[in-house]
């Protein structure tokens, strides 16, 4: 039994450390299906971006931990004749999930309205407010405001699950089964019934009336 339980444990995935990039609409999140430096928002647009590890490019984990709301970025910053406003929020994501001796610039996300060119990009809008940034050789995001100062999308090895309370029961109890210590019947007990087993046979034997 126990080895049915601990083979039917799931696989362990590993994860990635990176900066996702999301669109915000309505308050609600969408994972960007065009990287920072593709995408041209629109003037009252609302971009995020989470630092965090996910097991896979769209993992709810990663998403930004405030809303997708323009109106509360962008509602003290003046329109300006020839450009465009772009709210963003960007989410340093949690200690758990820096690199070893890095810890996030804050706790909680950071928002900031960004005035920039109409034909300007998400990451021109991004530069404009949260420089430095860092890029790999494959144009990848690697660092918001200089956070983190190293790796870039590296893979994160998961952690080992502690076992379940009914694994560990069963297992406790398969080995206590097995050295005879455990809550099954234990060697002297079984010695012990074979014992009156034998001594009413005995007696048995003894109360028959014998042959003449």
């Amino acid at each position: 039994m126990a080895l049915t339980v601990l083979g039917a444990a799931p696989a362990l995935a590993a994860g990635y450390r990176y900066w996702s990039f999301w669109d915000g609409t309505n308050g609600s999140w969408t994972y960007a299906t065009q990287g920072a430096s593709q995408v041209r928002p629109k003037d009252g647009s609302v971009q995020g971006f989470r630092f965090g590890v996910g097991q896979d490019a769209a993992d709810d984990s990663v998403k930004p931990r405030a809303g997708a709301d323009f109106g509360a970025v962008c509602s003290g910053t003046a329109a300006v004749e020839g450009r465009k406003r772009v709210a963003l929020v960007i989410d340093f994501g949690v200690p758990a999930d820096g690199p070893s001796g890095e810890t996030p610039p804050r706790d909680t996300p950071r928002t900031a309205c960004a005035v920039v060119a109409p034909d300007a990009t998400a990451a021109d809008a991004l530069a404009e407010v949260a420089k430095p940034l860092r890029y790999n050789s494959a144009a990848l995001l690697c660092a918001i405001s200089g956070y983190p100062k190293q790796g870039c999308g590296d893979q994160v090895a998961p952690a080992e699950p502690k076992p379940s309370a009914a694994a560990s029961t069963s297992a406790s109890a398969a080995s206590s089964s097995a050295d005879g210590s455990g809550g099954g019947p234990s060697v002297g007990l079984l010695a012990g019934i074979a014992a009156v087993i034998a001594l009413a046979a005995a007696a048995f034997w003894q109360s028959r009336p014998r042959a003449r």
